[in-house]
């Protein structure tokens, strides 16, 4: 058995992303119910939302879903006890170092995996002990790495540095892609932007419109001297990027960028002024569509691709 199916105990190697404001219990049951992991976005959650949406998601499926954790999280401490109270098997950390965090979760029978950019951050993972690593290229959406490393060189350059279960994520929106990383050494799929705009995703309708509508190029990398982040190309957008092409500070990037942009774009709706993290594969999605035939489509494009593999001529 695939190495990932079997310590997450799910049926196919993909893990949803867990996005901020999209990724809430409906989204993640969903996921869960048709065969993958769901993860509930903890980033835009309050303790207590996310104690709501565990026992939801507990209430709407039977198979196993997990967390996903930003390590700078202002109330982590109320947010490890809440997911360790509940119960829930798997944790997926990011944005820091997993050191503090991994074996107290390990000792309370959590299964953790960790977001990387970079093999040597990979590297520490494994001496921290966590149980599997993502390495996500620069073409997802949202906090990025400052290397700006795609996902199709990093993903060999990980497999070569640690020996643990490694999950690729990054510009993966088919199955084609899916069985490309596996090709390259990854054992699963982590997909944030497919599942960003599915049908249980708690984003704003406009939002996930929007992301249809988008072509390559419409996506960039931005607010490097803060936390690189890929998003949309809006008002926002614009604004920022233009204070950056004028040498302003990181303190002046901050102001201009403000608070809750993320949640003004994505869950609330206004494309213009808010943040709008989304990867660059958003340029393939053309529709809104239920999470179990995004499913469906992943697997049946995947067992496709292996299937015409096998007429390719060798050399």
């Amino acid at each position: 058995m695939n190495r990932i199916c079997k310590l997450f105990d799910i049926k196919y190697p993909i893990i949803q992303g867990g996005m901020v404001w999209c990724s809430g219990w409906k989204l993640a049951s969903a996921v869960s119910n048709n065969g993958g992991l769901g993860l509930l976005g903890a980033g835009s959650m309050h303790p207590e939302t996310l104690e709501e949406h565990i026992l939801k998601t507990q209430a709407a499926t039977s198979k196993p879903f997990g967390v996903n954790v930003p390590l700078m999280y202002p109330e982590i401490d109320k947010i490890m006890e809440i997911i360790v109270r509940n119960k829930v098997p798997v944790v997926f950390t990011s944005a820091g170092s997993p050191k503090k965090w991994t074996g107290w979760l390990k000792e309370r029978g959590v299964k953790v995996a960790h977001v990387v950019s970079s093999s040597a951050f990979a590297e520490k993972c494994e001496a921290a002990g966590v149980d599997a690593i993502v390495a996500e290229g620069f073409e997802a959406g949202g906090h990025n790495g400052r290397e700006e490393t795609t996902t199709l060189t990093l993903i060999p350059s990980v497999r070569k540095a640690i020996r643990l279960p490694l999950i690729a994520a990054g510009g993966i929106g088919s199955g084609a892609s899916m069985l490309a990383t596996m090709v390259l050494g990854a054992e699963a799929v982590q997909i944030g932007s497919l599942f960003a705009v599915a049908e249980e995703s708690s984003a704003h309708p406009d939002f996930k419109k929007l992301v249809t509508q988008l072509g390559e190029g419409d996506t960039k990398l931005t607010l490097k001297k803060l936390a690189p982040s890929r998003l949309v190309k809006n008002a926002f957008f614009n604004l920022v990027e233009e204070a950056e092409n004028q040498g302003k500070s990181a303190r002046e990037l901050f102001k201009i960028a403000g608070k809750g942009r993320s949640k003004q774009g994505i869950f609330e709706g206004d494309i213009e002024n808010g943040a709008l993290g989304i990867g660059q594969v958003s340029a393939q999605i053309t529709r809104i569509i239920p999470v179990s035939e995004i499913m469906q489509n992943l697997i049946s494009e995947y067992n496709s691709a292996k299937e015409t593999i096998k007429e390719f001529p060798e050399f």
